[in-house]
This record gives structure tokens, sequence and C-alpha cells, in this order.
């Protein structure tokens, strides 16, 4: 097909005598009447020199141009916002985060859309960079493709394996006395050894996973290691897919389509991923027009298997996976079992059943990494939706590696994460204990931070499964234990988690999908009626604007 063909947008830059001044700018940029007559194709790229996740995106970005222009395209470049929330956790920069997702798919969307490129590659790593890169896909709807940066390898320390996890809860049993300053010096030193997305099925490496699941990226391609030069192979790979996505005219909703979010749901489930996806892929569905709910979530994971062990509901980091042939080993049990749609289109231009039918896997067994569907870790996905007089319109919990799925106790209320971890670290908190942190939510927050600095210290102390905690936040794909967290309606909207007191007995029942407070409806609405809005945090700037209008995190906590 003639390049002139392929050019379905950027025409409008180089094509006839009123384009003059349009051709004599990109002539400034060093580049030809060759190069300019071909398609042009944009890299969104979120390299920086602050994201571990990000540092070695340059070199992975020089491979897609490669393949581009073997493809017959001219790449073009534009870089993102990325923050990293392992840097911005337990302070006042975790409330920029989510809110960065919305901030990158506008900016994306901006780009391509000044620009009119034909095609575009996103390239990123990180929990709220990947989304923020997918929902600017699925809104554009030109031919995409999207890559990650890869998993960062777990860190050693003697025979044990390390990740970011491991020292935010070294700090914990730190400040318990459970742990020398010269052991969490150790863990601290050795748990993040290179460049990737950190190590354990976190947010990012969740999400990652669950594009390739969802047909955006390469088959194979999530798991593989950031210093691994296999991602550089599929760098180059993932610019000739686009070129061919451009010249048979496969656009971003051909393939997220519903049937392919159940299938994402579905690995979700299986794998034990970050309830951070559960808000990423309602968010990428309202992008893409495709209805999804919270309750497509809990449906698909009542009848899916858990059959993945990864950190840090188990044992694994992700290379682990990786080495047994990645996702196309899981997604192959699962399909065998009747539980994914086979039929689901790709950027390969094939379908999920012929992928997968040509994958080729590097060894026969698995070991414990991935078991079969006949024999899971647990009957159940790992996913579950709660509601009850609490939870009116949802909570979420992750239920992979907890003990305990039943919890009956009293309430230690707190109206923000600072005030909830000043009282961990003052040992308030006692076994039989309901924390709840509220106001933590999309707009009450706002920005609905992560409580992985408050879950985390309560696991090193020995409480993570002595206690549950309750929030309209978020947690961290790091946390685990009973944590119920996207509590909705959440406070700042007059949830009714924002009339909870002190002793006030909550029971969490997870086999039964409940979180009530012991509280009658006269009681409840009473409270409602004395309760008012609480004066925002902020008036000014990006968070006052989000605060304002953020949607409910059951809706994935986008912007209205």
């Amino acid at each position: 097909m003639s390049e002139r063909r392929l050019k379905h947008r950027s025409s409008v830059l180089t094509e006839g005598i009123e384009r003059a001044p349009h051709r004599a700018l990109l002539r400034a940029l060093g580049l030809s009447d060759r190069e300019f007559s071909k398609p042009m194709i944009g890299i969104a790229n979120s390299w920086n020199e602050v994201v571990p996740g990000h540092i070695h995106l340059d070199k992975i970005s020089r491979k897609i141009k490669e393949g581009v222009k073997d493809g017959g395209g001219t790449p073009l470049e534009f870089s993102t916002i990325a923050v990293c929330d392992g840097l911005a956790m337990g302070h006042e920069g975790m409330r920029f985060s989510l809110v960065s997702r919305e901030v990158i798919a506008d900016s994306v969307e901006i780009m391509v859309e000044a620009h009119k490129f034909d095609a575009f590659a996103a390239l990123s790593s990180c929990d709220k960079i990947e989304p923020g890169m997918m929902m600017a896909i699925a809104r554009l709807n030109i031919p995409s493709i999207f890559l990650n940066g890869g998993p960062m390898c777990a860190g050693k320390l003697g025979d044990k394996r390390l990740s970011t996890g491991e020292v935010f809860e070294a700090v914990g049993r730190y400040f318990t006395g459970r742990m020398t300053l010269e052991e969490l010096k150790l863990i601290e030193r050795y748990a993040c050894p290179g460049p990737g997305s950190c190590a354990g099925l976190y947010t990012a490496n969740t999400m990652a996973i669950l594009f390739e699941a969802l047909g955006m990226i390469l088959p194979g391609v999530s798991t593989i290691p950031a210093v691994d030069s296999r991602r550089l192979e599929a760098a180059y790979n993932t610019g000739l897919a686009l070129m061919n996505m451009l010249e048979v005219g496969l656009k971003p909703r051909d393939i997220l389509t519903f049937e392919a979010f159940e299938n994402a749901i579905v690995v979700d489930a299986a794998m034990g991923g970050s309830t951070n996806a559960i808000l990423h892929l309602l968010a990428i569905a309202r992008e893409a027009e495709v209805k999804l709910t919270l309750d497509d979530f809990d449906r698909l994971s009542r009848k899916t298997p858990y059959i993945v062990d990864l950190i840090p509901g188990g044992r694994h980091p992700v290379e682990d996976l990786d080495r047994v042939g990645g996702l196309p080993v899981v997604m192959k049990k699962l399909l065998h079992s009747g539980l994914i749609n086979g039929e689901a289109l790709t950027v390969t231009g094939k379908t999920v059943k012929q992928n997968l039918e040509e994958f080729q896997p590097p060894v026969r067994e698995t070991g414990d990494v991935v078991r079969e569907t006949s024999n899971p870790i647990s009957k159940h996905g790992s996913i579950v939706i709660l509601r009850g007089n609490l939870a009116p319109e949802g909570a979420v919990v992750k239920i992979s590696g907890v003990k305990y799925l039943t919890h009956r106790g009293p309430a230690k209320v707190y109206n923000s994460e600072e005030e909830a971890f000043k009282a961990v670290i003052d040992r308030e908190i006692e076994p039989g204990d309901t924390v709840v942190i509220r106001y933590e939510g999309p707009r009450g927050g706002p920005g609905m931070r992560e409580m992985l600095s408050v879950t985390a210290i309560l696991v090193g102390q020995g409480l993570g499964d002595k206690v549950a905690l309750v929030t309209d936040g978020r947690f961290s794909g790091a946390t685990r234990g009973l944590m119920v967290g996207h509590v909705s309606p959440e406070a700042a909207v007059g949830g009714p988690i924002a009339i909870l007191r002190n002793g006030d007995t909550i029971i969490i029942d997870v086999l039964n999908r409940r979180i009530d407070v012991e509280l009658d409806e006269k009681e409840i609405k009473e409270r409602l009626s004395k309760w008012s809005t609480a004066k925002p945090r902020y008036t000014s700037g990006i968070l006052a604007r989000y605060s304002k209008y953020a949607l409910s995190s059951s809706l994935g906590a986008g912007l209205e």
C-alpha cells in the first residue's frame, strides 16, 4: 500500500501549497521530503530521570522507532509526565498520583490531535502512567499500540528475594523493635536492584499484564524484565506491528470490546492483581464507550480460580512468571478451561486463540508459579466486591494471601492517612480493631491516596492478620491483609463512612460479599442528617479542580 494512502491524518500538515509553512517547520526538525511524505507516527514516551520504571525507556523508544522506520513510517517522539507512586507514598505527593492519570491522557490527546499523527505507540511504566496512556488510546481511536518498560528484577539479600513492599513492611518491624536499624538499611540497599516496575504483581505490572490480556500489547511481552534484551526486540516488533495496524486499518476500539475487558478481568482474578486495576479498567472502558461495572468484576471473579502465585499475595516476583512463558501460559490454561474468550481481536490482527495456538512456551512445566485450573490456590478469584449499609455503591477487597475472610470489630476512625499513620506508630491499634480512614476518596482526598504506609506498618507490627482496614481511599498493589478500599459513596459526598464513630462495630463478611456497620437504618439516617460537607482541603490548582469534578471510585474515579 502506498505511503500516501497511509497518511490518513498527517497530510493536513504536509500536502498542498498552503502547507508550505508547515513543511518549513518540519524541515527545521531535520526531516526531508522523503520523511514527511511518509505516515507520521507519534511515540508517546514517559521517560524521565525521577522514576525507576522509566529511566531506561529512552533505549526502548529508539527500538520502537527503528521498527516504525523499517515499517515505512516517520517516528516523532514526545513526552508525558510520570509520577512514581513509591516516591509519592505516605505524604502529600500521593494526592497527585491518580490525578496524573487524567493529565497524561489529556496531554497525549493534545499532542496526537494537534499534530495529526497517523498512528502512535504509547511507551510507559508504573501505576498511573500506563492507564493514562491507555485511556488516551481508547479516546483517540486511531491505530495505536502499547508497550510497557518491563518489571524490575527482585532484589536479593542472602537467600531472601526482595521488592518494594518488603521495605515498607520492614519500617513497621523496626518501629516495633522486631528489626534493627542495620537490618533495615540492608533491605533498603538491596530491595530495588535496577530499572523497571517494582518486582511484584503490584499495580504497574498488573496493568501491563492486563493490557496484554486486552490485546493491546504483543503476546508474551508484558512480563519481560526491564533489563532483558528481549524487551528491545519486543520494542522493534512493536514498531512493526503498529505500522501493520495502520496498513490494515486496525483501531483500538476494534480490540477494546466488552469481551476483551472480560478477559482482562478474568486474568486479574486468576493472578491476584492489584485492586487499582478495577479503577483503571473502569476508566479505560468509559473512554472506549464500553459499559463495564463493578458487578462484572464480581461476576467473573466468582467463577475464576486463582492460579498464579506472585508477590505480594504469593511468593514469586513477576520475572519468575516470565521464565515459564509469561502471560500466554496463564491465558492458555484459562482458554482451555473456557474462562476467556478466544475470539477477541489483538494488535497482531489475530485473535487471542490464534496467538495462543502459535505460542511456544520456553519450558514444559510451570512449577509452582502457575497452577492448573483444576488445582488452584483458591477456587475463586482474588477480587471481591462488597456491598452493605457502609458501602451502598460498593467496596473492593483483594483476598489473595488473606488468612481470615471475616472480621467483626470496633472502629477506630481517622480523617486522614496521616492521622492513621501516627496512631499506628503510637501503637494505638489493637488486635480485633477495624481501622477506618476516611476523607481520602477521589473528591475528599482529593486524589484517592494509597494507604500502603499504614497497611505495611500494620503488617510489620504483626497485626496484618489481626485487624481490618476500611477506607474510601485506595491501596497499593503491594498491600496485603484484610483491607477494604474504594468505599462508595465516599465520606466527602456524604457516604455512610462519614458518620462512623469510634467504637461502632463493623462487620466484614467476604464470603457473603457484605460490609456493614451495626447500626439500624434510623440511626444512620439521623447521623447523616447532622453531617455537613467539610471545607475543601484545596481551593486552587489541579487538586481543587479534581476535587470538584472527580467521579466516584465505583465509576473509575475519572473526571466528569
